[in-house]
C-alpha cells in the first residue's frame, strides 16, 4: 500500500526546489533498521534541518547533501535520539573550516546542555553557534526569510515538545520569455511586471499583464510533527497541509504503550490527517519492536490512503 514515490514528482517547470530528505526515521531504541530521528527540508537548496539524533551527519553526507548550504537546525525537544548528533555535526563543521553562521531554534534549555559541549570539543571555534529558544507552549513563527516562515506547533510529550510548520510564501508572476522577447521589454521593467503591472511601449500601447506573465504556483507548506500524545486539536493547525509528517511510534494493539509514553500509533496519525484534509501522510518514528514497519503502513493507510512510510534516505517532494 506504500505510494510509489515517482508519483510525488513535480512537472511544473516553474516550481521551486521544497523537498524532504528523511535521514532517521527510528525512536529512542538503537535497532540496525533505522536511524535515530532526523530530517533535512531543502528549499530553493537551502537547507534546514529538522532534529538531530545520532549519526545525522553520516546520513547527511550519504544523501549527498552540502554542509554548506546548511544554515538552520530545529530541534523539537530535547530527549537525546532527537538531538545527540548535535556535537558531532557542530565538530564536523568546526573541522571543515565554516565559517558562516549556524543556527539551532531548540526549546529552552538547550544553550544551557549544548554549548559547554561544543565549547569542550572545539576549544578553536572557526565560526559561531546561535542558539534561538522559544517556549512550547503556544504557536509562535521562530523563522522568516523572502520565501518561507517556520511556526513551532505545540505538541504534548513526556518534555517541552513542539512540530514545525515550514510555509513557503506566495511568489511573483513568471515572466513568459517569448512575450517580453516579442514585446522587447527593457529589463528595468521585469521587476514591475512580476509584481503585477503592465507593459506600455514607447508607441503608448497597453501590454496587459497577462500577456506577459503567468501565475505562481500555489504556495506550498510542510508540517513536521514529532514525539507526541494524539492529538485531535492538531488537525485545526496543519489543515490543508500538502505534507504533514506525523510521527507513528506503535501500532494499535500497542495503544495503552503509546498513551503510556506519550507516543502516538499510526491509526491515530492517520486520523489527524484525515481530520485536517492533508494531502499526503507520511509516518516514522517507529517503535524498535517492530522488525517490519509494514503494519504500521497498514494501519494507517487504512484510514488515509496516500500514506508512505518513512525511510532513511527517502526524498519526498513538497
Amino acid at each position: 500500500m506504500q505510494v510509489d514515490n515517482r508519483h510525488f514528482l513535480i512537472c511544473d517547470p516553474y516550481m521551486e526546489k521544497f523537498e524532504v530528505n528523511i535521514l532517521g526515521c527510528g525512536s529512542a531504541l538503537p535497532t540496525t533498521r533505522h536511524f535515530p530521528t532526523s530530517q533535512v527540508l531543502n528549499v530553493r537548496d537551502k537547507l534546514f534541518m529538522i532534529d538531530c539524533g545520532e549519526g545525522a551527519q553520516l546520513q547527511f553526507r550519504k544523501s549527498r547533501l552540502k554542509f554548506s548550504r546548511l544554515n538552520r537546525i530545529f530541534i523539537s525537544h530535547l530527549h537525546g535520539d532527537h538531538c545527540f548528533g548535535l556535537p558531532g555535526l557542530v565538530s564536523t563543521l568546526n573541522l571543515l573550516g565554516r565559517t558562516a553562521e549556524l543556527h539551532i531554534h531548540a526549546p529552552r534549555g538547550a544553550e544551557e546542555i549544548f554549548a559547554p559541549v561544543f565549547s569542550f570539543f572545539n576549544r578553536q571555534m572557526s565560526y559561531p553557534v546561535l542558539f534561538h529558544e522559544f517556549d512550547t507552549k503556544e504557536a509562535v513563527q521562530v523563522y522568516e526569510d523572502r520565501s518561507l516562515t517556520v511556526t513551532t506547533l505545540p505538541l504534548r510529550h513526556r518534555m517541552p515538545c513542539c512540530g514545525f510548520l515550514f510555509a513557503e510564501k506566495q511568489g511573483a508572476n513568471h515572466i513568459v520569455r517569448e512575450q517580453v522577447d516579442f514585446y522587447q521589454v527593457p529589463v528595468y521593467e521585469l521587476n514591475r511586471i512580476k509584481n503585477g503591472a503592465d507593459y506600455v511601449t514607447p508607441e503608448g500601447q497597453t501590454i496587459p499583464n497577462a500577456l506577459l506573465t503567468v501565475p505562481p504556483p500555489p504556495p506550498r507548506r510542510y508540517a513536521y510533527c514529532s514525539d507526541t500524545l494524539y492529538l485531535p486539536s492538531l488537525a485545526e493547525q496543519v489543515k490543508g497541509v500538502d505534507l504533514l509528517f506525523h510521527e507513528a511510534t506503535f501500532a494499535e494493539a500497542d495503544a495503552a504503550r503509546a498513551r503510556e509514553t506519550f507516543h502516538t500509533t499510526a491509526s491515530q496519525a492517520a486520523r489527524i490527517a484525515s481530520d485536517a484534509g492533508v494531502k499526503r501522510l507520511l509516518i516514522g518514528h517507529f517503535s524498535a519492536r517492530y522488525e517490519e514497519a509494514e503494519i504500521l503502513l497498514h494501519e494507517a493507510a487504512a484510514i488515509f490512503p496516500n500514506t508512505t512510510l518513512a525511510s532513511e534516505m527517502l526524498c519526498v517532494p513538497v
